[in-house]
């Protein structure tokens, strides 16, 4: 069954088990082909491999993009079609993602002849002499069911690879190289997608009504959280940051975009950012619990969190972390990982926030009342570090253990 989006996709009904431990697979396997695939220096810019997934089925995937993209436009359209995938169809154990310049599937059964896809990757050089006339029926029929078996299945793929090589070709003969223009592109591309985040400054100040004491939520190394109202109605979390950042306009609005690609459902949504002067804010999404800390360390709401509820909280953060150093487009070290910096949504689930907040500053500054240090000495250890100590201070109830 189709349904039309931004993208054409279909899945197979059938769900897999362990669906967070699967699409953790997935995605390690997604990610090895998508580089694959995007720097393929051939015109067949595709690739295809799989993944064994214990106690199930071993997962295949072929990923594919037009030849008249660059290797960047490449990885960003299979990113964004990985991206679809849980939105789409959370749990299939099937997926067809079909865009204007790429194509990604994965399936839990062998849907291509691996050692097809590598012929036509890695051709051999023959040098078999031609068969002999004296072939009886019997073999005549069975090279005729294998020739059979492989014009299925290469014959799609080789349509393909003639189709996106001649727009390639068509492309290298209206223009031999990339004109000024052409470079242009994908400069207002970022452009586009930076400003697609910008919030007007005078808004957002008046959604925290000037940043009023009482919309004030907390205060971190960073600066002061405050409650906001758009005025759509829509409520956030304003970050004002500290005015101690390092960096240029334009440097902040990279790392701003960096960081706003990274989604996770344990993860605090960034939803933008806004400036004026030395006025720098991040805006998220409010999230209407509040942080953890007011639940653990306060002996009547610690009341209502019992072991299935802490279970719950321990298991979102430790994703959220496996994710940051492991699965993300970049490498996150939070840094600064404690109860404080965990908030829990309406049903309890956890998320980290200030995640790559750290890139915002310059290196070895100090974190203002957190008293650490950010700098080249942190590494993943020291989020595991922090990990353990916030889990013994859910378990125990205790601070600063």
């Amino acid at each position: 069954m189709l349904h039309i989006l931004h993208s054409t996709w279909g899945n197979n009904i059938e769900n897999v088990p362990d669906q967070d431990k699967f699409y953790q697979e997935l995605n390690i396997l997604l990610d090895s082909l998508r580089n694959q695939t995007a720097y393929n220096r051939s015109p067949k810019k595709f690739a295809a491999a799989s993944r064994p997934y214990p106690d199930y089925r071993t997962i295949y995937a072929f990923e594919q993009c037009t030849a008249d993209i660059t290797p960047q436009d490449c990885g960003s359209c299979l990113n964004q079609s990985a991206l679809e995938i849980r939105q789409c169809c959370d749990g299939a154990r099937g997926v067809r993602i079909l865009r204007p310049s790429c194509y990604l599937r994965f399936e839990t059964d062998p849907f291509y002849n691996e050692s097809m896809v590598e012929t036509i990757l890695h051709p051999p050089i023959s040098t078999a002499p031609a068969p002999s006339p004296g072939k009886d029926d019997n073999t005549t029929r069975k090279d005729d069911k294998t020739t059979r078996t492989i014009v299925i299945v290469i014959v799609p793929i080789v349509i393909c690879l003639i189709l996106a090589l001649c727009i390639g070709i068509f492309i290298k003969i209206k223009k031999t190289r990339k004109s000024k223009t052409e470079e242009n592109v994908e400069s207002d591309i970022e452009i586009s997608t930076v400003e697609s985040l910008h919030y007007n400054f005078s808004k957002v100040r008046d959604a925290t009504d000037n940043f009023s004491d009482a919309n004030k939520l907390g205060q971190g190394g960073f600066g002061f959280v405050y409650k906001g109202t758009l005025s759509n109605g829509n409520e956030v979390a304003v970050k004002r940051l500290s005015r101690n950042s390092g960096q240029g306009d334009t440097e902040f609005k990279n790392e701003v975009l960096l960081v706003a690609k990274l989604q996770h459902r344990n993860l605090v949504r960034l939803l933008g950012f806004s400036m004026e002067g030395s006025e720098r804010l991040l805006v998220y999404e409010f999230v209407c619990n509040g942080s953890l800390d007011r639940f653990i360390f306060d002996p009547i709401k610690r009341a209502h969190l019992d072991w299935e509820k802490c279970y719950k909280i321990i298991e979102g953060v430790a994703r959220g972390l496996l994710y940051l150093h492991e699965d993300s487009r970049l490498r996150i070290i939070h840094r600064d990982l404690k109860a404080s910096n965990v908030l829990l949504d309406g049903e309890m689930n956890s998320k980290i926030s200030d995640f790559g907040l750290a890139r915002l500053f310059v290196p070895d500054e100090t974190q203002g009342n957190t008293n650490r240090v950010v700098g080249n000495t942190f590494s993943v250890k020291s989020d595991v570090f922090s990990f353990g100590v916030l889990v013994l201070e859910i378990i125990s109830g205790q601070q600063d253990l």
